[in-house]
Order: C-alpha cells, then structure tokens, then sequence
C-alpha cells in the first residue's frame, strides 16, 4: 500500500532525506524511529501530499501523491503531532466535515460517523465541544477524523504525545485495532510502545535509512543469561570465568545485597545452563533466579544509531 521510492527531500543545502526508499503491505504496522531532525515528520509530509520531494516518489496505493493526488489522498488518513481540531465545533459536527472532505456519500454519513465514534471510544460524548475536551479525548477525535471514509492507509505522527499513561495505553489499543484492516504508519519517541505495537521498524539517521527490519529478526545473535547468585563477587568470578561456554561476564551493580549479578554471555548453543548449575552445586553457592536477557528497542535502536 506504501511505496517510497528513492526519496529525496533538500531544504535549500540542508537535506533532510537522502535516497530513502521502503514499503509496507496491507494490514502492517509500521513504527518509523529516528532522533530529532532524522527526517521522521518530513516523510510523513511528503507520503500525505503536504510536502513534494526533491525527488523519487511516493505512491499510496499505486497512486502517486503528487502527479494522481486525488484518488492517493482517498486513501489516506493522517494525524499530525498537532491534531487539526476546530475548537467550536462538537465532536458531532466536525466528524460530520471530516467525512465529507472524504467524499463519504451524503447519505452515508450517520452510520459511518457512528462507526467510527465506536472504534474511537467518542460515541457517548460526540455532541461535546472539541474545546472542552481533555488532551485524551482530543487525540481520540485527532484518530477519528482520519479513520473518516474508511481510508486503507493510517499516518499517526507521535499519536500518544502528551498524554497520561492510561491515555497511552487506550490509545496504543485503539492503535492495535486498526491492524489487519488499515496499513497504520507511525512515528513515536516511546520506544516501549513501538515494541508492543510493531511489525516492522525503519529507523532514520540523518535523512537516511540504517534499519528496516521486523522486530524478531533485529534481535542479537549472542545468547545472554542474567543470573543472580547468593554469593560475593570477589569468590564467585573466579570461578565463574572458568565457564567453557561462556566468552564473557558483565556485573551489574546495585542489586541485592550479598548477591551478585551477571549477565553470561554465552558461545553459540553451548549448553551454559548445565556448567552453571554443575559449577554452583560443586561450590555449594544458591543460584536465587536464572532467565534469559533478550535486547530491548532501546538497546537496539542505541547501537544502530551509534547513540
């Protein structure tokens, strides 16, 4: 449904994007990453028509947004940072606006407008002012006004900023429901939520794309254990260096007290589990909690951008 092609977008002899080209498929969430200034908003701007490329090209649905715009722009629902909310309107009213700009069938209008309060969690306060509303509820509006006319294509810039954690979570819900249905594009600096919600992540360094990649497959190759032993450090890394299967040991301090933390950095698929419990059970030391360490977005999106 999304198909950047070799975009490049120059402001004067600042370039904001370099060659950059990606695409998604119906039904995917999409998280696009990237540190202030890494181009994240300006692709968003040039995928919706606001902004046209230097060059290459962006087509929605095989629709070029600059040379086919209308039926490109058919397919798109966009919420920018700042939700483009009429403040004297009622929800009623300018949801009622927003489907027609969609070029929603006039007699269409009350059953999708209905539809869309459902998803969006506003059926029960559509004839409220927008300018009473709470950051939460304007967001939800923001969401609702671009899931008007049933687009096939959502483009949510920052959906959750400045909202409070239960804000957060209904909307990164709301965000969830849309997949399948809606090819859902966003861009977040919540790395946590990115990870819950996304398929498949593009991060953005310096106008440029260092990683495009499905979550899964963005995971290390080494294999870490955190262990927590009932031991201190000074009798314990000796022995603990004498480990075949593991390459190195890191301490992680601050934990309990009496206890030492490691993270074992284990060979390939050596078995380090069986050599950690037949070293512990030799020197008689209690291994209080064993588990896997798997990398976090953070991690991974701090070593791609050298952060």
């Amino acid at each position: 449904m999304i198909d950047f092609q070799h975009v490049t977008k120059r402001y004067g002899v600042h370039t904001a994007l370099e060659d950059v080209s990606f695409q998604a498929p119906r039904g995917q969430i999409l998280g696009l990453l990237g540190q202030n200034g890494a181009g994240k908003t300006t692709a968003m701007n040039i995928l919706t028509g606001c902004l046209a490329p230097s060059s290459g090209a962006a087509l929605i649905g095989g629709h070029d947004v600059m040379l086919d715009s209308r039926p490109a722009k058919r397919l798109i629902g966009y919420l920018p940072e700042q939700a483009p909310l009429y403040d004297e309107m009622t929800i009623r009213s300018y949801l009622r606006f927003a489907c027609q700009l969609k070029e929603v069938s006039r007699s269409a209008i009350d059953v999708h407008l209905q539809q869309v309060a459902d998803k969006t969690g506003l059926a029960d306060v559509l004839d409220r002012k927008i300018g009473n509303l709470s950051k939460g509820y304007r967001q939800r509006v923001g969401v609702a006004q671009a899931l008007c006319g049933s687009p096939e294509v959502i483009i949510l810039d920052e959906p959750t900023a400045g909202l409070d954690p239960r804000q957060s979570s209904e909307m990164r819900q709301l965000v969830h429901s849309l997949a399948g249905e809606h090819t859902v594009l966003f861009s977040s600096h919540i790395l946590s939520e990115v990870q819950a919600l996304c398929d498949r992540i593009i991060i953005l360094h310096h106008g440029r794309i260092i990683c495009d990649s499905a979550l899964q497959s963005l995971r290390s190759g080494e294999r870490r254990l955190r262990a927590v032993i009932a031991c201190g450090e000074g009798a314990l890394l000796p022995a603990l260096h004498s480990l075949q299967s593991v390459s190195r040991i890191t301490v992680e301090r601050g934990g309990e007290p009496g206890c030492t933390q490691v993270i074992l950095h284990v060979k390939g698929d050596a078995p380090a589990e069986r050599e950690l419990f037949t070293l512990l059970s030799g020197l008689q030391l209690p291994l209080l909690r064993l588990f896997p360490v798997e990398d976090s977005l953070e991690d991974i999106f701090l070593r791609a951008t050298g952060a």
